[in-house]
């Protein structure tokens, strides 16, 4: 690695580093969105048992996150701490996105133990790419505005891997189930597709990218002072709780989206339309983060937009299901509006980063944002879990009409839930402490402790 320079990253080296998160969102949003309707309605698992593997498998795996941070943090190859993961885990990881929804003629218990073996498989590998790929960030330049712009890159490209997903997997799945086949076939040559174009992607992104941000040379390795350390950085705990509640809000809104099409519209098909324009929203406001950013601070951004995508995913409960224009207007502001916070807020899990070298004279890049992750995974499974534990509450049954209290059960899941939690991450927004003035102060501290030893030795403990 090299040290911190005024090196600005190339478009080249952006783009690399966003085609790694579309290759990782062929395999969230595919189990995001898909994964609790292809087990009920496709591999005929029950509504209850598919919650309860939802909430197990992801809860458990979470806790491997902060490992594999830790082990990056303390890696040492020629090609960096991050970087080689994202290598040995690209194969691995696509051929699980296949094997996922492989569908085999199991019997019913057989079944259910495929689920969760696969399940368990694929969270684990992902865990080991996606994990360091989020550290990769923090150490590819030391300056906010690049990281920033780094994260616009990032979640335009990851929303295209959404819009792949949820836009084109339902048209896919119809094309590619041959005569006579199942829609089981139709998911599997479908995620043989993306399986192949994730490992070709993560690749790219490994060839392309560079690490610059070294640990003080001073730091010694000590995962006891990395927890202690994470446990004081209150910034940090702020945006824990921002991630679990927003991504809790992702996990309900992504997963009952199918249900919601296929019952209370009453037509399936029409959801890949609705994820493509919501998807095609994010992307268009993924890519205004710095027209955002320039003009507001990004702490003040993060609570308003997340207040309006709260606020407009809670508005479509009030619309007719088949009143669609206007289920497209609420879900168009809303999706907008939560175009632009993932590239802040990555953003922010890096300044926290600083935040923690700059007071605590040691940087720990990778277990920072593999529990940050760790928060991210254990709201997932909650939102996932809910799904499948309140359709079994409002008695779903797969494949047939729905009473109007189950109608109404999906409703629920699919707008009020989701808009509460994201109303409820707007509010913990308000107590982030970190502004921009605050957070160029940290940077030039840290450039001149690292411009030579004798600054390092002269500069004072941060407050």
């Amino acid at each position: 690695m090299i040290n911190p320079s005024s090196e600005r990253l190339s478009f080249k080296e952006k783009l690399a580093y966003g085609l790694g998160d579309t290759a990782c969102n062929f395999c969230f949003q595919a189990i995001n969105i898909f994964l609790a309707i292809y087990y009920t309605d496709t591999f005929g698992l029950d509504a209850a048992a598919v919650g309860t593997l939802m909430f197990i498998v992801p809860f458990v795996v979470a806790f491997f996150n902060p490992v594999i941070g830790a082990l990056a943090d303390r890696t040492q190859t020629r090609w960096g701490k991050f970087r080689p993961y994202i290598l040995w885990g690209a194969l691995p990881l696509g051929v699980l996105a296949w094997v996922l929804f492989a569908s085999p003629a199991l019997s019913p218990a057989g079944k259910l133990g495929y689920a969760y073996a696969t399940y368990t498989l694929i969270l684990l590998v992902y865990a080991v790419v996606n994990t360091p790929y989020g550290a990769l960030m923090g150490v590819m330049s030391p300056s906010s505005d690049d990281r920033t712009s780094l994260n616009s890159y990032r979640f335009a490209c990851a929303f295209l891997g959404a819009f792949l997903i949820g836009g084109f997997v339902p048209d896919l799945k119809e094309m590619l189930t041959p005569a006579g086949g199942s829609a089981a076939d139709g998911f599997r040559n479908t995620m043989a597709i993306f399986g192949v174009l994730s490992v070709a992607m993560l690749l790219f992104t490994f060839g392309n990218t560079k690490e610059r941000v070294v640990n003080p040379p001073e730091q010694k390795s000590s995962l006891r002072e990395d927890l202690s350390d994470l446990k004081s950085n209150g910034p940090w705990m702020i945006l824990f709780f921002v991630g679990f509640l927003n991504l809790a809000n992702v996990g309900l809104r992504s997963g009952a989206g199918a249900y919601y099409f296929k019952y209370a519209v009453g037509n399936e098909n029409a959801m890949g339309n609705f994820n493509k324009v919501g998807f095609l929203c994010f992307i268009a406001g993924a890519l205004a983060t710095k027209l955002f950013t320039a003009r507001w601070p990004r702490r003040s951004l993060l609570i308003w937009l997340t207040l309006i995508n709260g606020a407009g995913m809670f508005a479509c409960y009030f619309v007719d299901p088949h009143d669609l224009p206007l289920l497209y207007a609420c879900n168009i502001i809303a999706s907008f509006a939560a175009g632009p916070t993932p590239a802040i807020v990555w953003s922010l899990y890096a300044d926290t980063a600083d935040y923690g070298e700059w007071k605590f004279r040691r940087r720990a890049t990778g277990l920072l944002i593999s529990a940050m992750v760790l928060a991210h995974k254990m709201s997932m499974a909650l939102g996932g879990a809910m799904i499948g534990w309140l359709l079994a509450y409002y008695g779903f049954v797969a494949n047939l009409a729905q009473t109007p209290r189950v109608v109404h059960g999906i409703s629920l899941i699919f707008n009020i839930l989701p808009g509460a939690l994201a109303l409820g991450a707007g509010f913990v927004s308000f107590f982030y402490p970190l502004d921009e003035a605050k957070m160029k102060e940290i940077e030039l501290d840290l450039a001149a402790r690292k411009a030579s030893p004798a600054a390092r030795k002269a500069s004072p403990a941060a407050p």
